[in-house]
């Protein structure tokens, strides 16, 4: 049962320290940083005050597809609104979530830069919005501290609940989904149903379709084979 914590395009190294000591503190130990500005740094050693090994076990990569590839639930942090509806769960809700998702792959909670927060392109990739209540005339918390909350609610629901899971197939991952979404979107532009020059957000919203079917490795298989089966018939056309 894995939950990792995935902190992307962080600026300043000691928020990095900071969140490696809030996980250790809740009994995190899988930390993945995407395109982090300064690591390894002193500071973020300094700050992780006793998680260090954390640090050393980190990994390092360039995208958030990386980091998430082996995933098959992900949650994305944030406190914008967007023009699209994403399912949305505050910090209890979504530590649940996450803990039952995680006895079928690893599942992740990702965290976006300090000042901008997650992109839409990298909510894409997150199953749900992972909110946490906060005075909307100062909601702004810092990324350590975010960590914080989520790590204690990970913690709380751990030692007040075992989720068990059984199903013929394990859910498909992070990585699976990519792929099946690249090969959908050039079918789709190939049958002329999708405009590349205006796609507008039909992608984005099958993605959330696809989202809340959440596909197992065996239905991704079908659906990949429907697409293949698409190509085969207008070659011979």
């Amino acid at each position: 049962m894995t939950i990792r914590i995935v902190l992307v395009g962080t600026t300043h190294p000691g928020n990095i320290g900071a969140a490696a000591r809030a996980m250790k503190n809740m009994g995190l130990t899988d930390l993945a940083l995407v395109r982090p500005r300064y690591f390894p740094d002193k500071e973020a050693t300094a700050r992780a005050s006793g998680a260090e090994d954390l640090l050393d076990r980190a990994t390092v990569v360039e995208t958030l597809e990386e980091a998430i590839a082996d995933c098959v639930y992900v949650a994305g942090a944030s406190a914008r609104s967007r023009a699209i509806n994403w399912p949305c769960l505050d910090a209890r809700d979504a530590a649940a979530k996450l803990l039952e998702e995680s006895a079928k792959g690893p599942a992740a909670a990702v965290f976006g830069p300090e000042k901008s927060g997650l992109s839409n392109a990298d909510l894409d990739h997150c199953d749900t919005l992972l909110t946490i209540p906060a005075d909307p005339a100062f909601s702004s918390l810092n990324l350590a501290m975010a960590v914080q909350v989520l790590s204690y609610e990970l913690r709380a629901a751990q030692t007040s609940r075992q989720p068990q899971y059984e199903a013929d197939a394990p859910l498909a991952t992070s990585a699976e989904l990519e792929h099946f979404y690249r090969h959908l979107e050039r079918v789709l532009t190939d049958i002329r149903f999708l405009d590349p020059d205006n796609p507008r957000h039909l992608m984005r919203r099958l993605r959330r379709l696809f989202i809340r079917a959440r596909p197992d490795k065996n239905e991704l298989n079908i659906l990949r084979g429907v697409l293949t089966a698409v190509d085969r018939s207008r070659e011979t056309t």
